[in-house]
């Protein structure tokens, strides 16, 4: 891609974004009431989750989440790292574990059905996140690219990309990396039209699709 064509890429996909985002934050708020309740009645705590992450050229922002799981999960996961070997190495390859017990009962709907990712449709009108990049990493998860992290985040981390809509949570860390990069040297308007609808369908239709 040409500097000029680039350039033209990155003004009209900030325009996108904010309308977009935008549009979606007007039409949502309905949904974003009901689903804020539901976490209130399930459990005591926030309704919103921010959590540090690391986006383009290594910025430090507060990643938006609604919040799946329990109040005490920093201590469940430790106690879980303790005891079980097995879900220590799955969190260690992948950051996830399969059948969470820190998660809620309203947290799994939201997170099988992706609903719990809406609030950074905020973090993409603050230009802090894309509707369309790699997703926003924890610190401690740089060293896992490597030479890899400056080429991968040269663009802004957004709510789905390719690793979202090719298996995620079942796919290993290094093919999520493999796949940034993809991304980060492939950047078009084709591309995230392609990532984009392919997005709609997963979300439409959840099942198997290694949201966890």
């Amino acid at each position: 891609m040409s500097f000029i064509r680039f350039l033209q890429y990155r003004v009209l996909k900030r325009l996108f974004d904010l309308l977009f985002s935008l549009f979606l934050i007007i039409f949502l708020i309905p949904l974003f009431f009901i689903i804020g309740i539901l976490i209130r009645v399930n459990s005591k705590g926030d309704i919103i989750y921010s959590q540090k992450r690391i986006g383009k050229n290594n910025k430090t922002f507060a990643c938006y989440k609604f919040r799946t799981m329990h109040p005490q999960a920093k201590y469940l996961l430790k106690k879980i790292l303790q005891n079980n070997h097995i879900l220590k190495k799955e969190f260690e390859n992948t950051r996830k574990i399969t059948n969470d017990p820190r998660i809620t009962n309203i947290g799994k709907f939201l997170r099988f059905t992706s609903l719990d990712e809406l609030p950074q449709i905020f973090n993409v009108l603050k230009g802090e996140m894309s509707f369309i990049g790699p997703r926003p990493i924890v610190k401690s998860e740089i060293k896992k690219y490597g030479n890899n992290f400056e080429k991968a985040f040269s663009v802004k981390p957004g709510i789905s990309g390719i690793w979202q809509v090719s298996g995620r949570n079942k796919l290993s860390y290094k093919k999520r990396i493999e796949l940034d990069i993809i991304y980060s040297e492939n950047i078009s308007f084709l591309l995230d039209i392609k990532i984009f609808i392919k997005t709609i369908y997963i979300i439409l239709f959840p099942n198997d699709k290694g949201a966890f």
